[in-house]
């Protein structure tokens, strides 16, 4: 593994573009066209938004196998606050973003 720190760094970034994507279908200009675009947006949001959760779970086994009892009491509070921030801002930006192309 190249560093678990990684995993974090990796996490964070796949949460970004997790919120980029219907971010971006909603700013198009082209809306008429856009409605293929939505699913995929939609399918790609969720999967990086799936992958930024699996590198906190893979981070938080690393912290269990090197047995850092006291970095996993410290942070994993933080970390449940912002996995749960994380999928709730990915459902409503992806559900906004559904709703507005629906009817397209």
């Amino acid at each position: 593994m190249l560093g678990a720190g990684w995993l974090n760094i990796g996490s964070l970034v796949f949460g970004l573009i997790d919120w980029v994507f219907p971010v971006v279908i909603l700013a198009q200009s082209n809306k008429a066209n856009a409605r293929n675009r939505v699913v995929f947006c939609t399918a790609a949001s969720l999967g990086a938004c799936a992958i930024a959760l699996w590198m906190q779970i893979l981070y938080t086994d690393h912290l269990v196998k090197i047995e850092d009892w006291s970095a996993l009491m410290d942070t994993s509070s933080a970390v449940a606050l912002v996995a749960g921030l994380l999928l709730t801002v990915t459902i409503v930006l992806n559900a906004i973003a559904v709703v507005v192309y629906r009817g397209k």
